[in-house]
């Protein structure tokens, strides 16, 4: 694609991003830079994982968000007896045929938003996988493909510890971004208030299911350079290293780095990447990824900072717009 065409598409996608955000103030406060995220990870086609405590608005914004992009919207609660064809689907008895037909599950929509996933056991939380991963779902042997475009919003509480089961590293590496939803400030709350004494309004939609899809093909076209490339793997390369990470990025989370901010970039308004655009979005790309060593977070060091200072000691290189 040309730097035209690039720019062309950054500005679309800037556009989107000022109406989108204009469209779910009318629903919640506050939320602009969870937004903002939710958005990046849609173009980048990523999951994302929303840590907050109940009450912070997660399941409204989700909801809004969908309705302002114009997608099809499910939401599953899922529960220690929730089994994994609750999810997918299954085959059902016909009564009037006697054949078995396809009872399709609430999987096959654009935006899932899987709420409390952590409550269900491990094998439910696994019929997501292969939706998540290969945008497909196999039912009895069938083969399906979901809808595009398609996305997982899931949540879960990261205080109670009671009645819930830990997600698994390899469902934990499905996710684009983790985004820790925390409480508004005194005049957010102060705007809610005065929000909710009035009739919301749903947004209208924005932008189309078609629109977005091929804001997605697009992506791989926005310019990286060899150098932001080697800053990538660098950074990836010094977590495996770092005293405090008993496990560091993968080859899979230096490849959703470069998404993430190729989506960044687009986002911002751009055709091409720049190193601040890979450092804004290390933290959510990276926290659920990096794993610390109990006698690092004994000490009281959390992975914030180490993800701080590896963008402080790993050096930026030179990097060329051509």
């Amino acid at each position: 694609m040309s730097d035209s065409a690039s720019n062309e598409l950054a500005q679309k996608v800037s556009g989107l991003r000022q109406r989108t955000l204009s469209a779910i103030r009318q629903v919640v406060v506050g939320m602009d830079n969870v937004t903002d995220q939710l958005l990046m990870a849609l173009v980048a086609g990523g999951h994302v994982l929303l840590e907050g405590v109940p009450g912070t608005a997660k399941t409204t914004l989700c909801r809004a968000f969908s309705t302002a992009l114009g997608i099809h919207y499910e939401r599953i609660q899922f529960t220690p007896d929730l089994l994994p064809s609750d999810v997918t689907g299954t085959q059902v008895l016909d009564r009037n045929t006697s054949d078995f037909v396809l009872r399709k599950g609430p999987v096959f929509c654009q935006l899932l938003l899987a709420d409390e996933l952590n409550r269900a056991p491990a094998r439910t939380q696994s019929s997501l996988l292969e939706a998540m991963q290969e945008r497909q779902v196999t039912i009895e042997g069938h083969t399906l493909p979901l809808p595009k475009p398609f996305m997982v919003l899931a949540t879960q509480n990261p205080i109670e510890q009671e009645g819930v089961y830990r997600l698994p590293e390899a469902q934990l590496d499905r996710f684009l971004f983790r985004i820790m939803v925390g409480y508004p400030d005194r005049n957010q709350e102060v705007a809610m208030l005065e929000l909710h004494s009035r009739v919301i309004p749903s947004p209208d939609p924005v932008t189309s299911a078609d629109e977005i899809t091929a804001i997605q093909q697009q992506l791989d076209s926005v310019f990286c350079s060899t150098e932001l490339h080697g800053y990538i793997i660098d950074l990836a390369r010094a977590s495996r290293q770092h005293p405090a990470l008993v496990l560091g990025a993968s080859p899979r989370a230096a490849i959703n780095l470069m998404k993430a901010a190729r989506a960044h970039a687009l986002l911002a308004g751009r055709g091409y990447l720049t190193h601040q655009d890979i450092q804004a979005i290390c933290l959510p790309v990276l926290s659920h990824r990096l794993i610390m060593r109990p006698e690092a977070e004994m000490d009281g060091t959390t992975i914030e900072q180490v993800i701080a200072e590896l963008i402080q000691r790993v050096p930026v290189l030179q990097d060329q717009r051509r």
